[in-house]
């Protein structure tokens, strides 16, 4: 029974230091492994060859009066929305960029009814390759119109004056892109063609926006400038800006088309921001507003600025 006993102790005993061995090797095996990966060359990783995103704001805001001495309308209600996506590629010397610019907005109130205080589709994508200090050849497709019917108001009236489509803005541009930081670029073009669609048969039919009576498109061919510039000014204070200049070489090209759009967004905490948006605006082709004075129709430097604070979110 004694020798049993004895046995069964050198068993555990030979067991149990064989498994403190294998433990000691496991971990040294683990500690190995992990050395080897942090000393790993960083180019045998997988670089990162998409960066995608996606900014949300929402802005809603309501209001009701009742025996209110001080006056106003009875009911207001507006609602402001706003969507920034990216999804940029890079590998070695290639990058493609592709940028949706969204945004639309609706008001109602007893005195002026419904109406829409904000309506914008701006799609981007560019294509460029690296030839060194900063410069890339690039090629550029962008596409401007909006959602919904747009009107011209008057204190007794409105007029309709665009939709979807109606007009769209589509341009197609070889050319430089110069970009000495993640912060800003400048697209140059000195042949650039720009595609100004009417498809709506009331609009065509009066030669809105620069096509001719009757016609759906308008192609022109100039000159295309693009600068743009995203700055993070403070922790919590961003900015964005663009320009964009055309010059049409076949019918007046001393008149240069401008849009200029900027956002400043003020964050008040992770969900919760602040939105001020100005835009400005001015084609020759677009004769739609009157001159007061002589009463004569033509084109008209056009400015919207909307200011909203609301849900934002970044994806």
């Amino acid at each position: 029974m004694r020798k049993f006993t004895l046995s069964i102790a050198c068993c555990l005993m030979i067991f149990t230091m064989t498994a403190q061995a294998q433990n000691d090797w496991m971990k040294t095996d683990r500690e190995s492994a992990a050395k080897k990966l942090k000393a790993r060359d960083a180019k045998d990783t997988i670089p990162k060859l998409w960066d995608k995103g996606l900014n949300l704001n929402i802005n809603i805001n309501q209001g009701s009066l009742s025996n209110w001495a001080a006056g106003g309308d009875n009911f207001s209600f507006s609602l402001g929305s706003t969507v920034f996506a990216w999804a940029n590629y890079k590998e070695g010397r290639r990058e493609w960029s592709n940028v949706a610019d969204l945004a639309y907005g609706y008001i109602s109130t007893t005195s002026l009814g419904s109406r829409k205080s904000d309506d914008r589709i701006d799609l981007t994508t560019k294509y460029g390759y690296d030839i060194g200090r900063n410069w890339y050849v690039s090629g550029l497709v962008n596409l401007r119109t909006q959602f919904t019917d747009g009107y011209l108001y008057t204190d007794t009236s409105h007029t309709f004056s665009s939709t979807f489509f109606s007009p769209a803005y589509i341009l197609v541009s070889p050319g430089f892109d110069y970009r000495p930081n993640k912060e800003f670029s400048l697209f140059l073009s000195p042949i650039t063609a720009r595609f100004v669609t009417v498809f709506n048969k009331y609009l065509s039919n009066q030669g809105a926006y620069g096509v001719d009576t009757g016609k759906t498109v308008k192609y022109e061919m100039g000159a295309y400038l693009s600068a743009n510039y995203i700055k993070t000014i403070g922790k919590n204070i961003a900015y964005k800006g663009r320009l964009d200049l055309f010059s049409d070489y076949r019918h007046n090209p001393q008149n240069i088309d401008v849009f200029f759009t900027n956002a400043l967004e003020l964050k008040v905490n992770k969900y919760i921001s602040a939105l001020l948006t100005l835009d400005m605006i001015y084609d020759d082709d677009v004769k739609v507003f009157k001159n007061k004075d002589t009463g004569v129709m033509g084109p008209r430097l056009q400015i919207k600025q909307v200011i909203g604070v609301g849900f934002a979110a970044k994806f």
